[in-house]
């Protein structure tokens, strides 16, 4: 067991890795796209989580880290690992019946429950009045880029509008589920591994269940956006996303993520051809303005 340093503020470092990580995972929306033309989208999660599951073994047996020592994690670990299953099959199942641009708005209502959360749950990290100003204007950045999709729904775009806030919430509470429970004071890479592990063995399953095609003549190109999410998004981004969890405000961690759709609306409009809302620049100022408010000091 270990007790991280815990900080009351992001530092540069923190902040840096933060901007890093929502560059990587916008850019993991396009690999995404380009690996589901060869590879069902349950069944690729379930690929991606098993690929970097293996990846995290051989890198802690090479660093000697533990990943099955008894330290009372194992309840907290098989939550999160089913929480987060939950997630991307909610995610990817939902994506069926609503718009991705539109879906994008109702998923990164995640940071609200991460902020709630730890609002009613830890006493360091409650909000105060410019926090709740910088949520609502990072939120209403992502809405601006993306908010021209939102026209009335139809039954169909309900029930995945539904299933991408089941999501948010599921992706909101896994991230306060580390910071309150047990899981806050072990090894980031045993973390990971339990949400690595449990996703591995549930998500190929429910990708039968949903009666996907699986393998569609991929080809080398769809093995290499897999690799990609692998190597770098599953095993290293997320392996230094719940090391940063572990010692730093998740609040103010979470607030970063609003940079993730922009992120991937530029990484789309540059390697796929896919066309950019005019008001990308003023989105890229309020969740900018909501940023800083979220983390500038009291006094």
């Amino acid at each position: 067991m270990v007790t991280p340093q815990r900080h009351l503020h992001l530092d540069a470092l923190a902040m840096g890795l933060m901007v890093g990580l929502c560059a990587l995972w916008g850019l993991n929306q396009v690999a995404i796209k380009l690996a589901n033309a060869g590879i069902s989208p349950v069944l690729q999660a379930g690929l991606r989580s098993a690929g970097a599951a293996v990846l995290l073994w051989g890198w802690s047996r090479w660093r000697r880290v533990p990943l099955f020592d008894r330290d009372g994690s194992l309840p907290a670990g098989l939550i999160s690992g089913l929480m987060f299953a939950s997630e991307f099959a909610l995610i990817f199942w939902g994506l069926d019946y609503t718009p991705a641009s539109r879906a994008v708005v109702f998923l990164y209502t995640a940071p609200f429950v991460v902020a709630l959360g730890m609002h009613l749950l830890m006493p360091s990290e409650r909000l105060n009045r410019w926090q709740v100003a910088g949520l609502l204007s990072a939120f209403a950045g992502v809405v601006l880029a993306f908010g021209e999709n939102l026209s009335l729904p139809s039954g169909k775009q309900i029930l995945g509008d539904s299933m991408l806030l089941a999501a948010a919430v599921l992706w909101g509470g896994t991230t306060v589920l580390m910071r309150v429970s047990r899981l806050s004071t072990i090894r980031a890479s045993k973390t990971l591994f339990y949400q690595l592990a449990v996703s591995a063995v549930l998500l190929p399953l429910v990708s039968v269940a949903l009666g996907e095609k699986g393998f569609t003549h991929p080809t080398a190109l769809t093995w290499a956006s897999l690799a990609l999410q692998i190597v770098v998004v599953a095993f290293a981004s997320y392996l230094i996303w719940f090391w940063l969890i572990t010692r730093y405000p998740a609040t103010k961690l979470s607030a970063f993520s609003f940079l993730t759709p922009l992120f991937g609306m530029l990484f789309g409009a540059g390697l796929l051809g896919e066309r950019i809302t005019p008001f990308l620049a003023a989105a890229m100022t309020l969740v900018a303005a909501g940023i800083w408010l979220v983390n500038r000091r009291r006094g």
